[in-house]
């Protein structure tokens, strides 16, 4: 069977319907099932409950921006195996998107209303990552999950040691982000400059405290 070739026309059609399920739909999920799911609801406090379901909005903001930055890099990913590990990548953030939303209603809050302006950043981000070339876009990728799992070590620490709920979900992303930072440097992700570096995290400093607000 010939095997489709897709136009640009058609990696942006499949790119906006991959926005539109991200910030306002059902996002594609992989065969993987919620860690959560068969945890007791633990009793939280009012202060544990609006802390956990801040650190859950971040985690999906976060999740929100992984899925534009992926989208980017996949429309410029110059090598086919580039993109394919990139589109397998954004999957399992559709998890950890799905989970985090889930998770964030059920501490009886919304996520992020500046969903929108996350995702678009970033798939802007991921464009222009992929258009320098696939060694920087995958080193993009791996500083980028890198940062992730700091955060998530930090959201590990402060969670309610009885959520065990929240934290089964956390734990379970920080392991699939450690494995896309190891996946894009064996594919040759490239070291990034310390200049950007800090740059990046400042932008994700940004982006944490506005989520976990609004």
């Amino acid at each position: 069977m010939k095997q489709r070739r897709y136009t640009t026309v058609d990696q942006l059609i499949g790119n906006f319907d991959t926005a539109v399920r991200t910030i306002f739909g059902k996002p594609k999920l992989s065969e993987r099932g919620d860690p959560s799911t068969g945890l007791e609801e633990p009793a939280l406090s009012a202060a544990e409950r609006t802390l956990a379901a801040g650190l859950m909005r971040i985690n999906h903001a976060g999740e929100v921006s992984a899925q534009g930055l992926y989208a980017g890099q996949a429309l410029t990913a110059r090598l086919p195996e580039v993109r394919e590990k990139m589109e397998r990548a954004a999957l399992e953030e559709n998890d950890h998107l799905a989970w985090c939303e889930k998770r964030v209603t059920e501490l009886g809050e919304g996520v992020s209303i500046l969903s929108p302006l996350w995702y678009v950043g970033s798939f802007g981000i991921g464009a222009i990552a992929g258009i320098a070339g696939d060694k920087w876009s995958l080193g993009f990728v791996a500083e980028t999950e890198q940062q992730v799992v700091r955060h998530l070590d930090s959201h590990l620490q402060q969670l309610p040691a009885q959520d065990r709920k929240s934290r089964a979900i956390v734990a379970q992303m920080r392991e699939d982000e450690v494995h896309h930072a190891t996946v894009a440097l064996e594919h040759g992700g490239a070291a990034l400059p310390a200049a950007v570096k800090r740059l990046m995290g400042l932008t994700s400093k940004v982006m944490t405290t506005l989520a976990q607000r609004l």
